[in-house]
């Protein structure tokens, strides 16, 4: 189900076949949506969306795969950054294959991890290869250790100045 088919209030009718995305969307318009990576295979569906309440930002998308009509599914947390929106098909991308989806760090239905422990979310990030949702949007790509901010200072014991 896309999220054209739960736009009860009308939201995105003015919009053409490019669709509504990726600016601003209703989010259970969300819930439901079908992911598939970008071979083209079924990875499952939307079954939730997680919001970090002291940031106001969305964390993850809680995507339901396996079981049978909600039965039996395995749930993970994926990373919201790593999500694409395919709006000629309706759909998110989920850039991972089907494999290794099925060995990524899971949860069942009654059973949730908390997603607010920092390790937990270090080792979903790192798993999916996103930056945490956390850091800002601009900051760099490597370590620390091997910014220049981090370069040796000295000083001149002279001058009193730092060089």
């Amino acid at each position: 189900m896309s999220y054209l088919d739960r736009d009860i209030y009308g939201m995105y009718k003015r919009y053409d076949e490019k669709g509504p995305g990726p600016h601003v969307m209703g989010a259970d318009t969300l819930i439901g949506n079908d992911v598939y990576n970008s071979e083209g295979v079924d990875l499952g569906d939307i079954k939730d969306i997680m919001l970090d309440m002291n940031n106001g930002k969305v964390a993850y998308a809680v995507l339901s795969y396996g079981g049978l009509m909600g039965m039996g599914d395995k749930l993970f947390a994926v990373p919201w950054n790593v999500l694409k929106l395919d709006t000629r098909n309706e759909r998110f991308i989920l850039n991972v294959d089907k494999a290794r989806l099925e060995s990524a760090p899971g949860f069942d239905n009654d059973d949730w991890p908390d997603m607010a422990d920092p390790a937990w979310q270090s080792t979903v990030h790192s798993y999916y290869g996103a930056k945490p949702y956390t850091e800002p949007a601009d900051s760099p790509d490597i370590p620390y250790d091997d910014t220049p901010y981090t370069d040796p200072q000295t000083v001149r014991l002279d001058s009193g100045r730092v060089r």
